[in-house]
């Protein structure tokens, strides 16, 4: 099956007639019915699937059960997300696999395809969760008592999902991850070739900026009277957009709540999530203690409190150099870069297993929007790129 068949079979799950964008949490029935248009394509191929407690999947090519090469990505998205954020990864595998079976390759060890669950996190906060449960990183304890917005538990959701929450736990799959290599859509505008070799991914983090104040009447309570929790962090998200782009950083707030939410009353309390992003610690700590130096000396003028909660820090990834230059080598001399956006081969290299990363163009360098695009000869260079990558890895 051609890859623009595949793409547009995936592609057609769960968009959005409104946004043309994509809202697949994890667990959720868009995200599920992505998930099993999977299992479909990979039993159409005679693939053989193994799943972890958390539903972390590898399609496996080949008789062998040893350690072999694992490609793909994951099919969860940001809420009104792309389509090309970690579903091409997946499709590009499936697609590479049909190339190489057509040229008559036979692998020398086997190729498996991922999907792995909850990379962005979108509905329980963790980014790659269901890579850091497999690694190990997070707990099981930790993750099963994660919520979404909802109030719904992890361990609700999986056994909602078919899945049985005491299975949750370090992953056996990762004992024949013998090398990994992720395929994504490029993120910014850093790629000018149809595709290309990461070189690292920056550290970040995400953390719940808490502020406290007194909820009070809007129309007879004087300004000077308030303790407005509102204007300390409005103060605050400014601070960060100013302190990010003197140190060449990433700060946004894109999540807030507020209490009690009245149109009419100042808010007793307003929680605000940072991700906070650089290309090295260093600048990412002092990013962080900067906003948070003006947030409290906002907060006491303000007479509100503010409570700095970490909910969840990578730190730098710097992808072998051999595996590396072994890609650049089979492509060509393709360009190598690094990027801020977060993946799960991030977590599989810090997990000690040889892991890449290849980029497909992004000609806008919009992504986690409906807007996201990557043109179609740029996907099928992406595809000859990951068939090339598998072969010679796999031989």
């Amino acid at each position: 099956m051609s890859f623009e068949t595949l793409w547009a079979d995936e592609s057609a799950i769960g968009r959005s007639p409104d946004t043309g964008g994509y809202t697949r949490g994890g667990w959720s029935p868009t995200e599920r019915e992505a998930t099993h248009w999977f299992l479909d394509q990979c039993a159409a191929r005679g693939l053989s699937v193994e799943s972890d407690g958390i539903g972390n999947l590898i399609a496996w090519w080949g008789a062998s059960d040893g350690p072999g090469v694992v490609t793909g990505s994951h099919l969860d998205s940001v809420i009104d997300g792309g389509a090309f954020d970690g579903p091409l990864g997946v499709v590009s595998a499936l697609a590479a696999v049909d190339q190489l079976r057509a040229e008559g390759f036979e692998p020398g060890v086997p190729i498996g395809i991922g999907a792995f669950v909850e990379e962005e996190g979108s509905r329980f906060g963790m980014p790659c969760l269901g890579s850091r449960v497999a690694a190990g990183v997070l707990s099981a304890e930790k993750a099963l008592q994660l919520t979404d917005r909802g109030g719904v538990r992890l361990s609700e959701a999986l056994e909602g999902a078919g899945i049985d929450p005491a299975g949750v736990g370090p992953s056996p799959l990762l004992k024949r991850m013998g090398t990994f290599v992720e395929l994504h859509v490029e993120q910014g505008r850093g790629l000018t070739a149809p595709v290309g070799v990461a070189s690292s991914i920056w550290p970040h983090g995400r953390f719940r900026f808490t502020f406290g104040g007194e909820a009070n009447h809007a129309g007879t309570t004087l300004m000077e009277d308030r303790h407005d929790p509102m204007l300390t962090y409005a103060m605050t998200a400014l601070a960060a957009n100013k302190q990010a782009r003197l140190a060449g950083a990433r700060a946004t707030f894109g999540r807030i709540s507020v209490e009690p939410n009245g149109t009419n009353a100042v808010p007793s309390q307003v929680t605000a999530w940072l991700d906070a992003r650089a290309a090295d610690t260093a600048t990412l700590e002092s990013l962080l203690a900067a906003i948070t130096k003006q947030a409290t000396e906002r907060a006491e003028r303000d007479g509100t409190t503010l409570e700095v909660t970490p909910e969840s820090v990578s730190p730098i990834v710097d992808f072998p150099a051999g595996m590396r230059d072994r890609l650049v080598n089979v492509l060509d001399g393709a360009p190598v870069l690094p990027t801020g956006a977060g993946h799960d081969a991030g977590v599989f290299s810090d997990a000690g297993i040889p892991t890449a990363m290849l980029f497909v163009r992004n000609p806008t360098g919009i992504s986690h929007s409906p807007a996201e695009y990557a043109e179609m000869d740029d996907c099928l260079a992406g595809v000859d790129a990951l068939a090339a990558v598998l072969k010679d890895l796999a031989q």
